[in-house]
């Protein structure tokens, strides 16, 4: 296992290296095609007591079943809950992937055609071969990851392409979110090389390759990124875009937007400029606005000096967004929070996509009134981004940075890492109207003396990177300790009175609740927003008065919290997000029965009392703003 962590702080060490190019969502369009290579692979854990054997025999230079016993795995999902192994269920290490796919013979006989391979993401550093070439290899989860394989499949003969993949889930002091592997050297209790996984965080560390892997083409002369910022003024809207291209020096750009209906709203040309748009149709967020989530479609068209033409569709929602020291402002109006935390989780497929899960909990949300969700903790799929763009809900975007509880994780690697990965994130999601605010940790250890320091260059490195957006991260420190309160623009404090701080006794909520924030507003004088909260509710479990882990008393602490809400939102308080959404998984422990039970769904998404409190709720505080459709203004509830 020494051997596996060796490798991965080398990769870590060498993460500064120029990023890859643009990261454009493939989709398909007069000029490109998409394949898409997910479905049944097969798989191998390296179990040997290195985790190297893999490398070591360099299982990617011959099939992987010649190599040993193989099994089926399903692309996407974690592979930890697919087999009756607990073995796998808990494996660390690396695990190999493989997939044999035809590739159409006119992608490979025509040589102005540009083949490329992209994983979704995978968890947690990844190495990529083609017919037993390295092509590349990625440091990090939750990201997508992409190459350029037209040479290697050009230089091997047939359509036949061999894609393996390798994939090692080690979490270690410098990686994110960052962890430790401890050897247990007792050998009256365990036996040689025995080691275990520690980390910081409660959720389990599902593994594997959790998005659509995929071959998709251009031109060779291709569009590589496209930047959009947008503002108005009265009505008319303004799109500022930046156009990338590669493979020429001299291509021939043109821009055009279309509304709803097709028609060209603007136009121009250039690789630069800006977009201007009469009786503009503004991006507003659901139950904010009677026609909520307009998008307009902007078509890229970068012809090269052969008269190849590259087309790229990229949807645009016009809005801005403002902070002032009370209030959250999306097109110049006070926009409140009411939403939940998720994480990318459920039965068997672990935090594998899945589209009838996507749309089950968009469902869920919108019935519930919720208008917001922060990726809790670590970016989503592209797809569910889509979803919000097209369906109105607010994200915060948040990066994997947490459990970052040990000083050694301050360190200018853990750094390098860090702002490395918030230029991935950014570079992905920065032209989603539904992302309107970026987040770089969860509940670090901000009182250390090293995290004023390093939250000062992550910040101020994320706004270089994108200055249309606030940047926070979230906090469950002592107000007057947190070393990087400062710098951030939003302040978001998770706390669980009642639950982890004097468990039992919801009636000092309102005193230590009221407290927190005078305290937090009075210190930096921003707004709040109270990013986690909640309490565990097993499915069924009833008391009356209620007790701890019963349906009632989370309906009781959610009361109690919503009353000192409902004071505080009218002065500095702009969001409340319930943590969770819905139960998920966590690492065995005995304070967690199979899981984390807050959610006030349960893992199938089914509701409990608690959800029906929250519908109510917000669909109460959605009604307050006298701007909604008729439809929506009295929902049955």
């Amino acid at each position: 296992m020494r051997a596996a962590e060796r490798l991965l702080l080398a990769a870590l060490c060498s993460v500064c290296q120029a990023l890859q190019d643009g990261m454009l969502f493939p989709t398909e369009s007069p000029s490109r095609e998409v394949k898409d290579v997910s479905g049944l692979w097969i798989f191998r854990a390296d179990e040997s007591p290195e985790r190297s054997r893999g490398f070591e025999q360099q299982w990617y230079k011959s099939p992987l079943a010649e190599t040993g016993p193989v099994i089926d795995m399903p692309v996407p999902s974690s592979y930890n809950d697919i087999t009756q192994d607990a073995q796998i269920r808990d494996f660390i290490g690396w695990v190999w992937y493989e997939k044999d796919v035809w590739v159409p013979a006119r992608w490979i006989q025509d040589r102005g055609t540009r083949i490329v391979l992209r994983v979704g993401s995978a968890h947690y550093y990844s190495v990529l071969w083609v017919n037993g070439v390295k092509v590349t290899e990625h440091v990090g989860g939750h990201l997508p990851f992409e190459a350029d394989i037209s040479g290697v499949l050009r230089q091997t003969s047939g359509n036949q392409c061999r894609i393996t993949i390798a994939v090692n889930n080690t979490l270690t002091l410098e990686t994110l979110p960052p962890g430790t592997i401890q050897y247990m050297t007792d050998r009256s209790r365990y036996p040689a090389g025995y080691f275990v996984q520690n980390t910081n965080f409660d959720f389990f560390n599902y593994a594997g390759i959790h998005r659509p892997v995929l071959l998709y083409t251009t031109p060779k002369a291709h569009i590589d990124d496209i930047t959009v910022e947008t503002t108005f003024s009265d009505n008319i809207g303004l799109v500022s875009f930046n156009v990338s291209v590669l493979g020429s020096s001299k291509a021939a750009v043109k821009v055009t937007l279309s509304a709803q209906d097709g028609r060209c709203v603007a136009s121009a040309d250039g690789s630069r400029g800006v977009l201007k748009v009469t009786d503009v149709n503004l991006w507003w967020p659901y139950l904010m606005h009677e026609n909520p989530a307009y998008l307009y479609s902007m078509e890229v068209q970068a012809t090269a000096e052969d008269g190849q033409t590259d087309v790229y569709t990229l949807p645009v929602g016009i809005r801005t967004v403002k902070v002032t020291s009370t209030q959250f402002l999306i097109n110049n109006k006070p926009f409140y929070f009411h939403g939940v935390n998720k994480h990318e989780d459920a039965d068997i497929r672990g935090k594998g996509f899945d589209w009838p899960l996507v749309v089950k909990d968009f469902n869920l949300m919108k019935w519930m009134g919720a208008n917001s969700f922060r990726t809790s903790h670590y970016p989503y799929a592209e797809e569910i981004l889509q979803m919000a763009d097209r369906h109105g809900i607010v994200i915060i975007d948040e990066c994997p940075g947490v459990g970052i509880k040990d000083i050694r994780s301050f360190g200018n690697v853990s750094l390098a890492h860090h702002l490395t990965f918030m230029e991935e994130l950014v570079r992905r999601d920065k032209n989603h109207p539904s992302v309107v605010m970026w987040s770089v940790a969860n509940e670090p250890a901000s009182e250390m003396p090293p995290a004023g320091f390093y939250f000062k260059e992550l910040v101020s490195h994320t706004r270089s990177l994108d200055s249309s957006r606030p940047v926070t991260y979230i906090t469950a420190s002592n107000y007057a300790r947190d070393l990087g309160a400062p710098y951030v623009d939003v302040i978001c404090v998770n706390s669980y009175f009642s639950w982890y701080q004097d468990p039992g006794h919801t009636e000092l909520i309102g005193l230590q609740l009221n407290t927190q924030f005078d305290n937090w507003y009075g210190k930096y004088q921003k707004p709040i927003i109270q990013s986690e909260y909640g309490a565990d509710a097993v499915p069924g479990l009833h008391s009356d008065p209620p007790m701890m882990f019963t349906e009632e008393y989370q309906k009781t602490v959610l009361q109690n919290y919503h009353n000192v809400f409902d004071q505080k939102r009218k002065e500095f308080v702009i969001g409340e997000l319930i943590w969770n959404f819905a139960d998920f998984m966590t690492s065995q422990s005995i304070i967690r029965v199979v899981g984390n039970k807050k959610g006030i769904f349960t893992r199938q998404r089914q509701p409990k009392a608690g959800a029906f409190l929250l519908r109510e709720r917000y669909w109460r505080i959605a009604n307050e703003t006298g701007v909604l459709p008729t439809w929506a203004r009295y929902p049955c509830l």
